[in-house]
């Protein structure tokens, strides 16, 4: 059947409307992509250029200073890992815990739908609820003792809601195949759960985490009201410990100019950190990746 010069004009023309559609998609698409990344580098840009001229050695081996003298972060990057470290050890078993659960167990009921519902709504939830929750169930309990330990719980409430929905995922992306294979050998389930299904997850698992710990660096909020911050070296985790988040907050917005450098020079501290553990956690995926291809 030959097409008429009617239908061939409308076809033409409506070839002609989907190029002319379609290159106005990719043009404002581009244009979105490097308005973002316009900014992405601008920011970038302020932060090397105003952080890199307070990176020096006494960065790292003194402590905050008082107003218009020298000094450095260390106190502020030692709780900072302290309370970080911490967080990660309370919140990772837990949420391995609660990820398997929901993946081996809870994954058909009815209660592993309500558990997922309220881990996203966790997830989601502002750090300063976290914050102000914490403050309340441990700070005022303690007669308003603020410390590194508050400031940790807080930070592993926000670790939780990651590991959980990280681990979940994970195993439910291990083939049902290897569990019978495991389950038909006689191999009891605890067992097929550390011995197979770990490990095939670890990966995934272990990028959660890694994630989670690049998240609650940077956060501040929360630590306004467990650790409060503290403008000598503290080691002990009773009491209020500084943070670099909490420290940049303060310094940033101060009219003394050594506290202003002092600031960037945590942000762009905190960014490389950040970018680090980005980085790892990326690696490791796609190593994963290229073991399985």
């Amino acid at each position: 059947m030959v097409a008429t010069d009617k239908e061939i004009k409308t076809a033409d023309a409506l070839y002609r409307n989907r190029r002319i559609v379609n290159a106005i998609s990719v043009t404002l698409a581009c244009a979105a992509a490097l308005f973002g990344l316009f900014f992405l580098g601008w920011i970038l840009w302020t932060l090397v250029s105003k952080g890199l001229g307070g990176i020096n050695w006494a960065l790292f081996t003194q402590s905050t200073p008082p107003p218009m003298q020298e000094g450095g972060l260390m106190n502020a990057f030692f709780g900072s890992a302290v309370m970080c470290v911490i967080a990660i050890l309370i919140g990772t078993p837990l949420g391995i815990a609660a990820g398997t659960w929901l993946a081996e167990y809870g994954n058909a009921r009815k209660i592993g739908i309500v558990v997922r519902f309220v881990n996203d709504i966790l997830l989601s939830a502002p750090s300063i609820v976290l914050g102000l929750f914490v403050y309340t169930l441990v700070v005022m309990q303690t007669g308003g003792n603020f410390s590194a330990l508050a400031g940790a719980i807080s930070l592993a409430f926000i670790v939780l809601p990651v590991v959980v929905r990280t681990t979940d995922e994970m195993l439910r992306l291990v083939p049902a195949q290897m569990r019978e294979a495991a389950l038909s050998l006689g191999v009891p389930q605890w067992k097929v759960i550390v011995e197979v299904l770990y490990r095939s997850a670890s990966a995934g698992i272990v990028t959660g985490v890694l994630l989670a710990l690049a998240r609650i660096s940077g956060e501040t909020a929360p630590l306004l009201f467990t650790a409060f911050g503290n403008q000598y070296w503290n080691a002990n985790v009773l009491q209020p410990m500084a943070s670099v988040p909490v420290v940049m907050n303060q310094f940033a917005g101060s009219p003394y100019e050594s506290w202003q450098v002092l600031a960037w020079a945590g942000a762009l501290v905190l960014t490389v950190f950040v970018l680090i553990v980005s980085l790892v956690a990326r690696s490791i995926v796609l190593r994963n990746k290229i073991s399985h291809d």
